[in-house]
């Protein structure tokens, strides 16, 4: 009778956000304004995998299309739209769970509505390649190192470009230039082909970029979303590449047209890592919401959990032969589990780490990067507090440990023949060690500084 009377009320009193909306107003933007506010309050609950009152609101056709009680937007006309209803008031319907929206929040959905509730273009597609290459006075954070399978380049993220070094940091081979300010990741394809590199501009854009290695060209830039991308890692057969995205979304695209063919809204938060499994059938996750995740890639269905939750995840790496990943987080411990699907989705009080296979030796400091030498018997992982540990993979057994004063460790890479790790992080320069010993080798700076 409660919930009867107060729709009733709102039927009949003027919304206090819709009231003064004229439609001549300036447009709200539906990716750039609308959906931030649906993803932060409301996604959680209405999403394809767990769609409560048959309502999606992961894209602007699936809200437009409503649920179970019939449609959620009478576009031009906000009072008369039944999101509208349940956000606003003094007792809100919705969120269910969470705090109320805003004031302004409100009012601007309600704005976007008497608008027409129009689906404006997800993102900017306008080209931010800058024509020369960046100038660097200082020297930017090291967020991600990979070294090309025949032992030759390394590449590194600079600003606007992915920086190429000889292997031993000789010098510089090559700068490719691209359209991301920021460049969160870079990897080489197995054969070494290809270059995939993910980053963004925050607020505006996603992007994933496919270079051509020998011939130094880029072959494909993708965009998508309105925030960053984390965590590149490309198929086996160069066919396809996943990313993880602030959105809390897991995405993967085809290299071939750049169309996405999988998206999968099952993680809470951040996600910061991927990884296929050998026949690129299944894609791993990890996230900010410390669950590690395994995906069917055909039908973007998450298939099962991976681990208990326990701390943030914030990296991954897989194991460069087996079907098998490391996670890596705040608690300060390397994790490693198989790729592989239980028989059958989780009941009550089941085990939910059957694919767990062990935990290494905790670190006094939350783990950001790991790394797996390429024979996958050593592991690898650098911590906040800037200390490196190297592990035999099999036993967990230390084999070494680097305590150096130089800030936190953002990245590690094994180089192609497994004797050094090259190690960047917060202090811009990217130092060699020794494998075994952990002894230092070389140092130099990350990216081409100008000194005057």
């Amino acid at each position: 009778m409660r919930r009867f009377f107060y729709n009733i009320v709102l039927l009949l009193v003027p919304c206090s956000y819709c009231s003064s909306v004229t439609a001549d107003e300036e447009q709200v933007s539906f990716h750039r304004e609308i959906l931030p506010i649906l993803r932060a309050n409301c996604i959680a609950c209405h999403k394809p995998s767990k769609s409560k009152g048959g309502l999606d609101l992961t894209t602007h056709g699936s809200l437009l299309q409503g649920g179970n009680d019939g449609l959620a937007i009478n576009a031009g006309n906000a009072l008369g739209s039944r999101l509208r209803e349940v956000i606003s008031g003094e007792e809100p319907e919705m969120p269910k769970d969470g705090e109320p929206l805003t004031p302004q929040e409100i009012d601007l959905i309600c704005r976007w509505i008497t608008q027409g509730a129009i689906a404006d273009a997800p993102v900017n597609t306008g080209s931010k390649r800058p024509t020369e290459p960046s100038t660097y006075r200082s020297l930017p954070a090291v967020h991600s190192l990979s070294f090309s399978p025949d032992g030759i380049l390394l590449a590194v993220p600079g600003r606007h470009e992915i920086i190429l070094h000889h292997a031993d940091g000789s010098g510089v081979v090559s700068r490719l230039t691209g359209d991301s300010p920021r460049l969160e990741s870079v990897a080489f394809s197995q054969d070494g082909t290809l270059i995939v590199a993910s980053g963004g501009a925050v607020s505006e854009f996603g992007e994933v970029q496919i270079w051509d290695t020998a011939k130094r060209e880029l072959l494909r830039s993708i965009k998508a979303s309105n925030d960053a991308f984390y965590g590149v890692s490309i198929s086996p057969d160069n066919r396809q590449v996943a990313v993880g995205c602030a959105d809390k979304i897991a995405r993967v695209f085809n290299i071939a047209d750049g169309l996405e063919i999988m998206r999968c809204d099952n993680h809470l938060d951040w996600v910061f890592g991927s990884a296929f499994t050998n026949d690129g059938l299944r894609l791993a996750t990890v996230s900010r919401d410390k669950a590690a995740k395994l995906i069917d890639i055909a039908s973007g269905l998450l298939i099962d959990d991976i681990n208990q939750s326990r701390d943030p995840l914030i990296c991954l790496t897989r194991h460069p032969i087996d079907n098998v990943i490391a996670t890596g987080g705040t608690e300060g411990k390397i994790r490693l589990f198989k790729m592989e699907p239980r028989n059958g989705r989780l009941a009550e009080g089941d085990n939910k780490e059957e694919s767990f296979i062990r935990e290494f030796e905790h670190m006094a400091s939350p783990i950001q990067a790991i790394a797996f030498s390429p024979d996958g018997a050593a592991i690898v992982c650098g911590a906040l507090n800037g200390e490196i540990r190297i592990f035999k993979t099999e036993n967990g057994q230390r084999i070494a440990q680097i305590q150096a004063n130089h800030g936190p460790i953002f990245a590690l890479a094994f180089t192609a023949d497994g004797k050094q790790i090259a190690a960047g992080g917060y202090d811009g320069h990217i130092r060699l060690y020794e494998a075994t010993r952990g002894e230092m080798v070389k140092e130099f700076d990350s990216v081409p500084v100008r000194r005057e």
